[in-house]
C-alpha cells in the first residue's frame, strides 16, 4: 500500500521515524476527490442533524418523549458528523498523527456514540411498543421526565463501557500495543472482551429491537384492519381509532428508521467480531462508512415521513429569532397549510 511519487520514492507518516506506517496509495487528484467528499458528508450530516436537534428543542410542542428520545439520537449523530474528517484521514492517508493517546479516545469516543445510537433505538422500540400496544398505560408509563432520565443512564453507561472496553485492550498502556508500524490506530479486540462486545453491542441490542418491533407491526396490521372496516361499513371513526392510527404511523416510519440502522450496522458488527487482533484494513473502512453514512441518513427519514419536521424546519429559516416562536403550535400550522 505504499505510495510512490514520480520518483518512486516512499511516502511515510513519520518520514523521521524509521518504524514509520507508509502512507496510502493515493495521487493527489485522487485525495482531494475523497477529502471533498467526505467534507461534504460531514457537513451534510451535521447539518441536518442540528436543523433535527434546533426543531425538537426550540418549538415546545415537539417536547414529547419520543421526540426527546430522537433528539439524543440527533445528537449522536452530529457528534458522529463531527468525526468524520479524522476517519477521512485514516482511510486516505492510512496515518494517524495524533499519538496513541488520541488514538484510544478517539476509538473511545466513536464506540460512545455508536451504542448511545444503538441504545435510543432500542429505548424507540420500548417507546412505540408501549405507545401501540399499550395506548391506555402509555401516558402513566412514559413521561418526559423518566424518558429523560433513562436517556442519561443510557449515554453515561454507553460511556463507562467503551472507556472500559479501550482501556482493557491495552490503548492505554504502551506495553501492550502491538502495532506493526508507527502512525497508524487499527481498532482491536481480545479474545476477552469479544464475548462480552458480542453480547452487549449486537445480540442484545438487536435481538430487543426485532422482537419488539415485530409485536409492533402485528398490532398495526390488527388496527389498520379494524379501522379500515370501520371506514368502509360507513361507521365514523372515532378520535381514539385516529390516535392509533396516528401511533401506527409513527411506528412504521421508526420502523424504517432502525431498519437502515441495523442494515448499516450489522455488517460492521459481524465483521469486528470474526477476529481477535487487528481487522483487514479496506474491509473494516468501508462498513465504517456505512456506519458513518447512516447518521445522515436518519434525518432524511423525518423529512421524508415527519410532518413536523418540515414545518419545523420552515419556521426555523423564518421565525426562529422571533421571541414568541418556541410557543408556535407546529401541528396547528401544517393542517392549516392543508387547507
Amino acid at each position: 500500500m505504499a505510495y510512490e511519487t514520480e520518483d518512486h520514492e516512499i511516502q511515510y507518516c513519520f518520514p523521521a521515524i524509521n518504524s514509520s506506517c507508509i502512507k496510502g496509495k493515493h495521487s493527489s487528484h485522487e485525495s482531494n476527490i475523497m477529502y471533498m467528499f467526505f467534507s461534504l458528508l460531514s457537513a451534510w450530516t451535521v447539518f441536518l442533524n442540528l436543523l433535527v436537534i434546533i426543531s425538537i428543542s426550540h418549538f415546545k410542542k415537539l417536547h414529547t418523549p419520543t421526540n426527546l428520545i430522537i433528539l439524543s439520537l440527533a445528537v449522536a449523530d452530529m457528534l458522529i458528523g463531527l468525526l468524520m474528517p479524522l476517519e477521512a484521514m485514516r482511510l486516505i492517508e492510512i496515518c494517524w498523527y495524533f499519538g496513541d493517546t488520541f488514538c484510544g479516545l478517539f476509538l473511545a469516543i466513536t464506540g460512545l456514540l455508536i451504542s448511545a445510537s444503538l441504545y435510543n433505538l432500542i429505548l424507540i422500540a420500548v417507546d412505540r411498543y408501549v405507545a401501540v400496544c399499550h395506548p391506555l398505560l402509555y401516558q402513566q408509563k412514559i413521561t418526559t421526565t423518566k424518558t429523560f432520565i433513562i436517556i442519561c443512564v443510557c449515554w453515561v453507561w454507553s460511556s463507562a463501557y467503551n472507556i472500559s472496553f479501550i482501556t482493557d485492550n491495552g490503548y492505554f498502556d504502551p506495553s501492550r500495543r502491538t502495532h506493526r508500524c508507527y502512525g497508524e490506530c487499527p481498532f482491536m479486540i481480545n479474545s476477552a472482551w469479544s464475548m462480552t462486545d458480542l453480547f452487549l453491542s449486537f445480540l442484545f441490542p438487536c435481538t430487543v429491537i426485532i422482537i419488539l418491533y415485530l409485536k409492533i407491526f402485528y398490532v398495526v396490521h390488527q388496527q389498520v384492519k379494524v379501522i379500515n372496516s370501520l371506514m368502509k361499513s360507513g361507521k365514523c371513526v372515532t378520535e381514539g381509532s385516529s390516535m392509533r392510527k396516528s401511533e401506527s404511523k409513527a411506528a412504521l416510519t421508526l420502523g424504517i428508521i432502525v431498519s437502515v440502522y441495523l442494515l448499516c450496522y450489522i455488517p460492521y458488527y459481524i465483521l469486528s467480531l470474526t477476529v481477535n487482533t487487528i481487522i483487514y484494513f479496506k474491509i473494516v473502512r468501508f462498513l465504517i462508512w456505512i456506519v458513518y453514512i447512516n447518521s445522515s441518513l436518519n434525518p432524511l427519514v423525518y423529512a421524508l415521513f415527519y410532518r413536523w419536521f418540515k414545518v419545523s424546519v420552515k419556521h426555523i429559516f423564518i421565525k426562529v429569532f422571533q421571541t414568541v416562536s418556541s410557543l408556535t403550535d407546529i401541528f396547528n400550522n401544517y393542517n392549516q397549510s392543508l387547507k
